[in-house]
């Protein structure tokens, strides 16, 4: 597997491991949130913010 490699990398970066995988399960995390959201606006009509939004 290429994680075997990683942790040489990592040392040599200055960096913990793992650090990485992290930012990207955080990234996942969030465009899924993203893409709900956008879910849910989508079938609210989307012609609602500028009646509903005031702002």
């Amino acid at each position: 597997m290429s994680e075997e490699t990683v942790p040489q990398q990592a040392a040599a970066a200055g960096r913990p491991k793992g650090l990485l995988e992290q930012m990207e399960e955080l990234m996942a995390a969030l465009n899924a949130d993203l893409s709900a959201l956008d879910a849910d606006l989508q079938s609210a009509g989307g012609s609602g913010r500028e009646e509903g939004d005031a702002g």
